[in-house]
């Protein structure tokens, strides 16, 4: 069991690496195949796929806490476009594309290069170990905070690409930088332990997936919505 916990974890330090240095067009493929190796990994140590959260029977029971969470989602991020304050939280240069292309990084690009690898390392193997060991509230804690230093190097791309952290055509001051990566640190940790709480409750990794996915796809649509919205600089200037 040891061994397995040290290869999940050797590889997820690998993957995200990886995922910051390699390809982009690589990361679709990168993900599941990475997901299927840490599978055979938590089978290989004995998990069974009730275990895993990967068992036929409870995918129903996760589809629908995963729809449900996801509509929680949609309704805070459409109270968030309608107020001008929180709508510039979206405005992030790496989604100022057209709408189209946000549909298809939401459907096809999220999925497969980051809430497949992330759930199945974080929730379904990762967390299987760790409760099989350990107990649930113990591989909850282990994998929300692992979950809060994963998202360390998405922090500091989030800092060089938001405005709302930035400012118009200034870099990121190191004091905001930082205060970014806390706080993504700190929010993603505390999502981890609600990720995990669906799939204890559901039996299921398809609920924290659901959930994920929204928070993710959702936010590049918003994104894409605000940035179309938005006056180009040159009228901005003259208001």
């Amino acid at each position: 069991m040891t061994l397995a916990v040290a290869v999940v974890l050797v590889t997820l330090v690998l993957v995200n690496v990886w995922v910051h240095l390699g390809p982009r067009y690589a990361h679709v493929v990168t993900g599941p195949v990475a997901a299927l190796v840490l599978v055979a990994v938590g089978r290989a140590a004995g998990l069974s796929w009730d275990q895993l959260g990967l068992s036929v029977h409870a995918v129903l029971r996760g589809a629908v806490f995963g729809a449900v969470a996801a509509g929680a989602v949609a309704v805070v991020y459409l109270a968030a476009l309608a107020i001008p304050f929180t709508r510039r939280a979206f405005l992030d240069t790496r989604y100022q594309i057209s709408m189209r292309a946000a549909v298809l990084t939401s459907l096809v690009t999220i999925p497969l290069a980051t809430v497949v690898f992330e759930e199945v390392a974080f929730r379904s193997v990762l967390w299987g170990l760790l409760e099989k060991d350990r107990g649930a509230g113990v591989a909850t804690a282990v994998t929300s905070v692992l979950f809060g230093l994963w998202h360390i190097l998405p922090a500091l791309d989030a800092a060089r690409a938001s405005t709302a952290i930035q400012g118009e055509g200034h870099p990121a001051e190191p004091r905001r930088v930082v205060l970014t990566v806390l706080g993504t640190v700190a929010f993603t940790a505390l999502a981890g332990v609600v990720f995990a709480e669906l799939r204890r409750r559901s039996g299921s990794v398809v609920a924290p997936v659901g959930l994920h996915w929204a928070t993710n796809g959702l936010a590049v649509v918003a994104a894409a919505r605000v940035w179309a919205l938005s006056p180009p600089p040159s009228t901005a200037e003259e208001r």
